[in-house]
C-alpha cells in the first residue's frame, strides 16, 4: 500500500533530496535532544512561491529544565531558520514546541494536522508518524461518516513528549440522535468493527509498521450517559485528551469540566474526603502560613465533597459555608448547626493569615484548633454515612421500579395482559426464558433485584451487594430495551401494506385507527395521513416524518388491524385501477 504523500512534496523531494538531509543533519547536531521530528510539508495556503520548501521541527518541551519555554522557543526557531537559509534561500522553516502544538488542537488549528498527513518525515522518533496515522484515520473515518463523527480525540501520552508511539489511542464519539432504522446496540457493534478496521489500513498508509490503533468508539447517547455516570474513563479522556477533529461537543465539556461544572466520579469524592485527613497530620509540623492553609483546606474539601456527592457542584469557599448550613443543617437535618460554625471559623482564619491579620499562633491555639478539626472530620465523615445509606435506599428503590416497568412493557409487547409484581418473575421466565427470547442469566438478575429489594428493606443487605444488583440491573435494562425496540420494529413491519402502481412502490402503515401513507418508499418525508373509520380510509390529509415519528414514539404496540375489502378500495381509488399489493416483501 502506497505511503500518502502530495505531489508536490514528492518533487520537492526528489529535487532537494542531499540538501533537506544536510538540514536534518545540522538541526540534530545542535538540538538532538530535543527535536521530536522534522518533517517536509506541501505548498500552504495562499503561498505564491511554489519552488520554497516548507520544513517543519516538532521540539519536546516537556522537560526543559535550563531555559523556560518562551526562551527555549525563540532560540530554537533562530537558529533552525539560519540552518535553513544557510543550507538553500528556497528552504523556509516552521519549529513549534509540542506544547504550542496541543494548545493549537485547542483552538481547533487542525490544518498543521493536514499537513502533517500529506507530508515527508524526514526525521521522526514516532510522534509525527502517529499523527499522521491519526491524521489518516481520522479522514477515512469522517469521509466514511461524514457529519455523524462529532470529535476524534487523543488521549494517552501522545502530547507528553513521553509517547510510547507504535500505540496509538483514540476516543471517536459518533452522533446517533437521528438513528431510527437500527437499534443503537447494533449500531455501536457496527461502528466500532468499522472504524477499528480502518486503524491498521491508516498505520500502513501513514508508512508505519507494527503500530496499533486502540480505537473507543462511543455513540453520543452513551457518552452523554457517561458524563451523567462520572465514568472516570471519560474523566480521564475529558482532561487529558487533545481533540483532532471537534464539532463543538468535545472542547465545551473538557471546559467545564476544568471549571467544575462537572459531577466528579466518586474517586474523585473520596479523594477530596482522604485530603482532609492527611493535611490534618502534615498540619503539626508546619508554621503558621502553611498551618493556616493546610487546615482551610482540610476542613473546605470534604465538605465540598460531601456537597458533590449530595449533586452540586464544587462551590466557592464562601457558597460552601452557606450550602452546608441550607442543605445538610435547615433541610436535610442531618448535620448541626456546630460544625458549619466551625467551617466559618477556619475559613476566616485563612482569610485572616492570608492578608496578614494574624502573624503569630501559640502552640496551645493550634493544638485546640486541631482538635476542632479532627472532631469535625469525624462529624463528616458520619455525614457521608448517613448520606450513602439515603442514597442506597433510593438507588435500590429506583433500581427495582426501573427493572419491574421495562419487564411489564417487554412482558406486554408478547400479549400479555394479566401482569402482577408479585409473579412479574415467573412470567418472564414462561414468556421471555422458556420460548428463548431472552437468556436465562437476564431472569437470574431480575430475581437478585427482587430479593435485593425484600432483604434491603428487613435491613439485611450491604452496601457491597446493593452496588453489585444495580450493576447487574443496568446490563438488564439495556438488554431489555434493546429487546422492545426490535420487537416493536417488527410488529410496526407487520402492520405494514406495500404495493406497486405503475413504476412506484408505496406503503400504508395502519396504526388501530390512523393510516400512515408514503406515495412513494423513495421519497419517505412525503407522507400523507388517513384515519381508518368502518374499515375505510376517510379524512385523507397531508402529514409530516415529524408527525409520524411523534406517533410512532405513543404507540407501545400496534394495535392488530383487520383489513376489509374496502381499504384495498381506498387504494385503487388514489392509486388507480391497476394497483398491486405485495406479500412477504
Amino acid at each position: 500500500m502506497e505511503v500518502v504523500i502530495s505531489e508536490d512534496v514528492k518533487k520537492k523531494l526528489e529535487k532537494h533530496k542531499d540538501k533537506i538531509n544536510k538540514f536534518k543533519k545540522a538541526v540534530l547536531k545542535k538540538f538532538d535532544k530535543y527535536v521530536v521530528g522534522i518533517a517536509v510539508f506541501p505548498l500552504l495556503k495562499g503561498e505564491k512561491n511554489s519552488k520554497t520548501v516548507n520544513l517543519f521541527v516538532l521540539i519536546d518541551d516537556h522537560d526543559s529544565k535550563k531555559m523556560n519555554k518562551m526562551e527555549l522557543r525563540e532560540k530554537i526557531i533562530n537558529v533552525v531558520d539560519e540552518i535553513a537559509k544557510e543550507t538553500d534561500p528556497l528552504f523556509k522553516s516552521e519549529t513549534m514546541l509540542i506544547s504550542d502544538l496541543r494548545e493549537a488542537m485547542y483552538d481547533a488549528k487542525w490544518d498543521i494536522l493536514a499537513d502533517i498527513g500529506k507530508g515527508h518525515l524526514v526525521f521522526d522518533k514516532g510522534m509525527l508518524g502517529a499523527l499522521k496515522a491519526a491524521e489518516i484515520h481520522k479522514n477515512m473515518a469522517v469521509k466514511k461518516f461524514e457529519r455523524y463523527i462529532l470529535s476524534y480525540i487523543a488521549v494517552g501520552s501522545l502530547f507528553r513528549g513521553d509517547a510510547n508511539y507504535n500505540d496509538i489511542d483514540v476516543f471517536v464519539v459518533v452522533d446517533d440522535t437521528d438513528v431510527k432504522r437500527m437499534p443503537r446496540v447494533e449500531l455501536k457493534d457496527k461502528l466500532r468493527a468499522i472504524i477499528q478496521g480502518m486503524g491498521l489500513q491508516a498505520g500502513q498508509m501513514a508508512g508505519l509498521k507494527g503500530v496499533q490503533f486502540h480505537v473507543q468508539t462511543y455513540i453520543l447517547t452513551d457518552f452523554w450517559d457517561s458524563i451523567k455516570d462520572a465514568n472516570p474513563v471519560i474523566f480521564t479522556m475529558l482532561r487529558d485528551g487533545v481533540p483532532l477533529f471537534d464539532r463543538g461537543v468535545f472542547m465545551p465539556w473538557k471546559l467545564l469540566l476544568k471549571m467544575g461544572r462537572i459531577k466528579p466520579s466518586p474517586e474523585a469524592i473520596d479523594m477530596n474526603m482522604e485530603i482532609g485527613e492527611r493535611l490534618v497530620q502534615r498540619t503539626r509540623a508546619k508554621l503558621l502560613g502553611i498551618i493556616g492553609e493546610d487546615l482551610f483546606y482540610a476542613a473546605m474539601n470534604p465538605a465540598q465533597a460531601a456537597l458533590m456527592l449530595y449533586g452540586i457542584p464544587p462551590p466557592t469557599p464562601k457558597e460552601t459555608v452557606k450550602l452546608l448550613d441550607e442543605i445538610f443543617v435547615k433541610k436535610e437535618k442531618l448535620l448541626e448547626k456546630k460544625y458549619v460554625n466551625v467551617l466559618e471559623k477556619v475559613r476566616q482564619y485563612y482569610k485572616d493569615v492570608e492578608h496578614g491579620k494574624i502573624k503569630a499562633i501559640k502552640g496551645k491555639d493550634i493544638d485546640d484548633l486541631l482538635d476542632t478539626i479532627d472532631d469535625y472530620l469525624k462529624r463528616i465523615k458520619k455525614l457521608f454515612d448517613q448520606m450513602d445509606k439515603k442514597r442506597e435506599q433510593e438507588s435500590i428503590l429506583n433500581t427495582y421500579d426501573t427493572c419491574v416497568a421495562i419487564t411489564r412493557d417487554a412482558l406486554f409487547l408478547t400479549g400479555e395482559k394479566k401482569i402482577t409484581v408479585t409473579k412479574i418473575d415467573q412470567l418472564f421466565k414462561t414468556v421471555l426464558v422458556d420460548k428463548g427470547l431472552i437468556p436465562e442469566k437476564y431472569l437470574r438478575i431480575l430475581k437478585n433485584v427482587i430479593k435485593t429489594k425484600k432483604e434491603y428493606d428487613k435491613g439485611k443487605m450491604s452496601k457491597q451487594e446493593v452496588v453489585k444488583a444495580n450493576k447487574e440491573a443496568r446490563l438488564f435494562i439495556k438488554t431489555l430495551v434493546d429487546y422492545i425496540q426490535r420487537q416493536k420494529s417488527i410488529e410496526l413491519e407487520r402492520a405494514k401494506i406495500r404495493f406497486k402502481y405503475g413504476k412506484e412502490f408505496g406503503e400504508v402503515l395502519l396504526l388501530d385507527n390512523v393510516a400512515f401513507i408514503t406515495n412513494n418508499i423513495k421519497e419517505k418525508d412525503k407522507i400523507d395521513m388517513a384515519d381508518i373509520k368502518n374499515g375505510r380510509l376517510v379524512n385523507l390529509r397531508k402529514s409530516s416524518l415529524e408527525e409520524f415519528e411523534k406517533y410512532i414514539a405513543k404507540v407501545t404496540v400496534p394495535a392488530r388491524v383487520f383489513i376489509k375489502e374496502t381499504i384495498f378500495e381506498d387504494l385503487r381509488s388514489l392509486f388507480g385501477k391497476n394497483i398491486q399489493i405485495l406479500v412477504n416483501y
